[in-house]
């Protein structure tokens, strides 16, 4: 049975032009989806993350954490991390995530939203660590969110929800192009998880 080539025929370009985001839909079962959710609750070291903007430090509600093959850094919003070796449970998502991908990532950012009103502004990802154009993996375990999208220069939008256990993948030019966030919400109440799988390069 040739599971990645089922996999990519569910798959859909959601942006019209200027990049790649595959939103492949669910990829873990419910039950796999609670048990993965329950342990990286339990087993990620989660810390409330930290930004500088307009010299000032800022502490969000919002907690991450960082991991990887090696302790890279990793440097967004001027505040530098330090990733911690591979817990098990990352590992075993990692896997998955590469099987429906066809990609290799080194490393993993983690985001715990609390609830609907902790979010992420508009960004894009085009930090110097990052393999440019290298595809950058997303995977949401817990409540559903809408997540969106503006192209920098039509200023078109997309919005999609991202479902309990599903990947969304964005690759080539689409940082270039693209912003995307996590518009806050007053209807959800309940957390998200969300890992970004990527590839660091070092030089």
């Amino acid at each position: 049975m040739d599971l990645f080539g089922q996999a990519e025929q569910h798959t859909i370009n959601i942006v019209p032009c200027d990049g790649i985001v595959n939103y492949h839909g669910t990829i873990l079962s419910q039950s796999e989806a609670d048990r993965y959710y329950q342990a990286l609750l339990n087993d990620i070291a989660w810390q409330n993350d930290r930004a500088i903007i307009f010299g000032k430090e800022i502490i969000t509600k919002r907690k991450v954490a960082w991991y990887a093959s090696a302790p890279f850094s990793y440097t967004y919003s001027k505040v530098t991390k330090t990733a911690l070796p591979w817990a098990a449970v990352l590992l075993e998502l990692k896997k998955q995530v590469e099987h429906h991908t066809a990609e290799t990532y080194n490393s993993c950012l983690l985001n715990l939203y609390h609830n609907g009103s902790e979010g992420m502004a508009w960004h894009s990802d085009g930090e110097k660590e990052l393999k440019k154009y290298g595809a950058i993996a997303s995977l949401s375990l817990g409540a559903e969110r809408k997540f969106s999208f503006k192209h920098k220069s039509t200023k078109q939008a997309i919005s999609i929800v991202l479902e309990h256990g599903s990947l969304l993948v964005m690759k080539g030019d689409t940082q270039q192009y693209w912003l995307h966030c996590l518009p806050i919400t007053k209807t959800e109440q309940t957390s998200r998880i969300n890992l970004t799988f990527r590839t660091i390069i070092t030089r």
